[in-house]
């Protein structure tokens, strides 16, 4: 069984996630940003309760939740317990219920953080910084039961094995809510599936493979070594990332995503593995929920129509 992924906001359909900005809010006396915030989040969450009700009722067995869902949670001026928040019981209550729905309806939620989470930088202030970001999601993830926070190797910083070993260091030290959703996903610019793979086993983090970034930073080993290799890292289902190129792979640059899902970039080798193994595929494409229906459909028409794509 194949789980595809729809990542974090819809295309057509009319749900919305808010953000604010800590320059908006900096106007505003303190009682009134938590005010501001409070409603943000609920409706946040609301907007999660019917994301998830709709990827359940179109056959999308998983969704990738805003890093962003509480905004500014962690920002040094507007940051925020969720204690302090007015509606902060009615809040976490509705992500608990998201949590109680992904359950009954098998559905799979994961957390993508910004890319300003890097743990491997060699500055401490950035590092402590990405820590309480990573913090911060793993309390959301577990109200409603994410098993998936998933981060970039980070910049190489003039020597990726000196970056590498501070990568690893750095996760050894996360607390334990953290640690156990942590992923490691390979990039299009820095960091190899190769590069990741021997973190992935120092540390028991499993390695997200995105085969569109290996195809861009390749490391000379084939898609199906790589998937082997990433599946032997997990303890529970694996997740992979998949996407097609904006100006297609004869285009100057490979690294932007497209609306769709070219059907020749899903990988056969995954197609042959859902016969047998289940996992997650994220699809990373700019038509977003239009672009999974259209993949799935393209991919049961060609020779596939035994493919499930969710339990």
């Amino acid at each position: 069984m194949i789980r595809l992924g729809l990542c974090c906001v819809f295309k057509k359909q009319p749900i919305k996630f808010k953000r604010k900005t800590a320059k908006y809010l900096s106007q505003f006396p303190r009682k009134e940003q938590l005010a501001q915030l409070s409603a943000v989040c609920l409706h946040n969450a609301r907007s999660l309760q019917a994301a998830l009700t709709f990827v359940s009722n179109n056959g999308i067995g998983g969704f990738r939740i805003n890093s962003q869902i509480l905004p500014l949670k962690t920002h040094p001026e507007c940051g925020y317990d969720i204690t302090d928040l007015p509606d902060h019981q009615t809040i976490v209550q509705t992500f608990k219920q998201c949590g109680a729905f992904c359950k009954r309806h098998n559905i799979r939620t994961t957390f993508h953080p910004d890319q300003f989470i890097l743990l491997s930088s060699p500055e401490p202030g950035i590092v402590d910084r990405s820590v309480m970001d990573l913090v911060y999601q793993a309390e959301v993830a577990d109200w409603v039961n994410a098993d998936v926070i998933n981060i970039h190797g980070g910049g190489a910083y003039g020597d990726k094995k000196s970056a590498l070993k501070q990568l690893t260091d750095q996760i050894n030290k996360l607390p334990a809510a953290v640690k156990s959703r942590l992923t490691l996903e390979n990039d299009d610019r820095t960091y190899t599936p190769d590069d990741l793979l021997a973190i992935c086993k120092a540390t028991g983090i499993p390695l997200v493979y995105d085969v569109h970034h290996h195809r861009c930073n390749s490391d000379g080993v084939s898609i199906e070594q790589t998937t082997r290799a990433a599946i032997k890292t997990w303890n529970r289902e694996p997740l992979f990332h998949l996407s097609s190129p904006l100006y297609g792979w004869a285009g100057k640059n490979t690294r932007p995503h497209h609306d769709y899902i070219d059907p020749d970039d899903f990988p056969k080798y995954w197609l042959d593995l859902g016969k047998k193994t289940d996992f997650t595929i994220e699809i990373e494409a700019k038509a977003k929920e239009i672009a999974i229906r259209k993949l799935m459909d393209e991919i049961q028409r060609t020779n596939h129509s035994w493919l499930k794509f969710n339990k």
